[in-house]
């Protein structure tokens, strides 16, 4: 053997075993990682599990039998989003999107038994669960990779001819074989490579969409293999999913998914040297269309998985969480229920039988409290979990309006887009589904008589038609008008030479106290303005008029 036939060889087995080290390194280094994640909130890093992403996802899912949808208005009114970052301590992006779709999507009449069967074990099994971390850690997270579209309408489509792919893939291997014999092969290998990489870069381009499906898609299945031999509740149906869909794995290796390790840059050389994705594709794109049943149950069952174990680690990880209880009656109880948000949260009760009205001044708590419910009241209905001591609810819709902005583009004031948004929830009550209603600050983008009796009517016709709502109002004269129909609670606060003080506690009864006055006085407005708009206030709650100012 030549010199330089045995420094080639070198070359080769130094290359292999840099790989070797990378890889085993990079594993390493990713274990480490799940092993510091646990017990502490999700780190969020920029670009990764976008809700743009996450949405589309979303949409492309199946909808089951008597789900119901949290409308976009509501998942932003209550900042659901930055609440699923909250939970979103999962490791691929099949575990993110199972747990996105989980908080969009639920059932009115949803069983949580298997999720809760996975909790358990999950908390009982630390060693278990982390292996099954691992597993997915591995696996990554891949944005916009259109797998749900992809198992929903899964297409017969080619990436060109097959056999011109293999040709032109094994024509390298050729040049490196002949290379051993005679000098033809370095010639095999100048023309084989440079054409190959170029080749591989206008034809992904092309097909970027399947491939990036295909290739995440495959990488799941080599994931479920790894994880048949973890002891949990779902192995025995991992199998059975898994077993027409094993062979696929043979060709994981060709659709790498990037986790962020070194070996990625050297994996993408391979593939494009090689053209190995295009010929694996027509391969597994064969197997999946006989198998689509159980690619989609093996998707389903592995974020089942992984979401649970995000679940239960946002359970750890705030200072109380409880199991919520479901009753047919339209009624919300709880104790010591607390927003997620906050850092120092003050917890309070709900004893919410019928229409609630909640006053109180700017800042006091109003706001929070209300959108504080409205979020146990779909985390209890989503993830099965509140941030509560005790929580019970029935099954129903959480449909809120709140943060309303003027819709400038489309031409409409803000009072235009509050009735539309009020309007939509009378539609959704309209149609029989238990309801759970919340609006904060009820038409505050009109003049005061109109705004006044188009709320009461509308707080009625809630209370008459079987919905159960929350509306917090600085208009007093709505506790008057609807006593009889709705229940009063309110946030109040305290006054000195120092400022306002509030304790966030919630009060029976409608809010006797305001604050607006009393804070011109703390800020030092001059104290002619103060005395006046004071014995204006006093003479319109007596004369309920106001008088004319000469």
């Amino acid at each position: 053997m030549s010199q330089e036939q045995l420094f080639i060889g070198g070359v080769v087995l130094f290359v292999i075993a840099l790989l070797l080290f990378i890889k085993v390194n990079g594993d390493i280094q990713l274990k480490k990682s799940v092993r510091n994640a646990q017990g502490k909130f999700p780190r969020v890093v920029a670009g990764r599990d976008t809700e743009k992403s996450l949405k589309e996802a979303f949409k492309q899912s199946s909808t089951g039998e008597n789900q119901v949808e949290i409308d976009d208005l509501t998942w932003n009114d209550l900042d659901m989003f930055t609440v699923f970052q909250m939970i979103n301590q999962t490791f691929s992006s099949i575990g993110s999107e199972n747990l996105y779709q989980r908080m969009r999507k639920y059932g009115l009449d949803q069983d949580f038994s298997q999720l809760e069967e996975l909790i358990t074990f999950l908390s009982e099994h630390p060693k278990e669960k982390e292996d099954l971390q691992w597993a997915f850690a591995k696996l990554g997270k891949k944005d916009y990779n259109a797998v749900q579209s992809y198992l929903k309408e899964p297409k017969k489509q080619q990436l060109g001819n097959p056999w011109s792919f293999l040709f032109l893939g094994i024509l390298p291997i050729i040049g490196l074989i002949m290379l051993f014999f005679n000098a033809l092969g370095l010639l095999v290998l100048i023309f084989s490579v440079p054409f190959n990489v170029v080749f591989y870069f206008r034809k992904k381009n092309q097909m970027e969409t399947e491939l990036l499906s295909m290739g995440y898609l495959v990488q799941t299945i080599l994931c479920g293999k790894n994880m048949k031999k973890i002891t949990q509740p779902t192995q025995e149906k991992i199998k059975e999913n898994l077993r027409p869909l094993e062979k696929i794995t043979r060709f994981a290796f060709s659709f790498s998914v990037k986790t962020n390790t070194d070996g990625d840059l050297f994996m993408e050389y391979f593939n494009m040297i090689f053209l190995l994705p295009f010929i694996s594709y027509n391969f597994v794109l064969g197997i999946l269309q006989n198998h689509q049943k159980e690619a989609q149950a093996l998707w389903q069952l592995l974020g089942d998985l992984e979401a649970a174990s995000a679940i239960l680690n946002f359970r750890e990880i705030m200072p109380y969480a409880t199991q919520p209880t479901f009753q047919k009656e339209l009624q919300v109880h709880a104790k010591d229920v607390y927003h997620p948000l906050l850092k120092e949260p003050v917890v309070n009760d709900i004893d919410w039988t019928k229409n609630t009205l909640i006053t109180g001044s700017n800042a006091s708590g109003k706001s929070t409290y209300v959108k504080g419910v409205a979020i146990n009241c779909l985390l209890a209905q989503t993830i099965h979990t509140t941030l509560a001591e005790q929580f019970s609810l029935p099954h129903s819709l959480v449909i809120s309006s709140m943060a309303l902005e003027d819709n400038i583009f489309a031409g409409e004031s803000y009072f235009i887009a509050e009735i539309k948004s009020v309007k939509r929830i009378i539609d959704h009550v309209k149609k029989g589904v238990p309801t759970l209603c919340f609006i904060d600050e009820i038409l505050k983008g009109t003049n005061t008589i109109e705004r006044i009796a188009a709320s009461s009517s509308i707080v009625a016709w809630l209370a008459d038609h079987g919905a159960l709502s929350f509306v917090a109002t600085h208009d007093i004269e709505l506790t008057e008008i609807l006593k009889k129909q709705c229940a009063n609670v309110h946030f109040s606060e305290s006054v000195n030479k120092k400022g306002v003080f509030f304790d966030y506690k919630l009060k029976d009864g409608p809010a006797k106290t305001r604050n607006a006055l009393a804070l011109l006085k703390v800020l030092k407005y001059p104290a002619e303005i103060v005395t006046a708009a004071q014995n204006e206030a006093s003479s319109f709650e007596e004369q309920r008029a106001w008088r004319e100012i000469d």
